[in-house]
């Protein structure tokens, strides 16, 4: 199902459909990031830019954050932002010997890393991710 907004950036005027983002990026100053799918351009909102586009991109993050249905929706810290992330759409996982888990954004080339000491329950939920989805288990 579409998911459609309209919101204005940098002096363009987007029509965008969420439900084709696969992650987004919420910083401690309200910025909200996200890259348009098959492509690296990334959109950057707050709520002074574009109010109404605002709101409805964080309105709709709340949402697949909460009520993810197939549970492959999850929140991640990493370098001081909140990153909501689908994980269906990623393609590649790399566990190093170190216990370190890396995955990349899809249409972005931003790699997130997670670490088992730091974020032992991010970590985990994405391990198991991985083996529901692959039947692969990693370390």
């Amino acid at each position: 199902m579409a998911y459609w907004i309209r919101l204005n950036y940098d002096r363009n005027e987007y029509i965008i459909d969420l439900d084709r983002i696969s992650a987004f990026a919420c910083s401690p100053s309200g910025k909200i990031t996200f890259w348009l799918p098959n492509s690296a351009h990334q959109i950057i909102i707050n709520q002074q830019s574009d109010p109404d586009g605002y709101h409805q991109v964080l309105d709709y993050v709340k949402q697949v954050s909460a009520h993810s249905l197939s549970a492959s929706w999850i929140q991640v810290i990493y370098e001081r932002n909140e990153y909501v992330v689908d994980l269906n759409r990623i393609s590649s996982f790399c566990h190093a010997t170190s216990g370190k888990l890396t995955f990349w954004l899809p249409d972005s080339s931003i790699p997130i890393i997670i670490n088992d000491q730091k974020d032992p329950d991010t970590y985990q939920k994405i391990l198991d991710y991985i083996k529901r989805k692959t039947g692969y288990l990693l370390p």
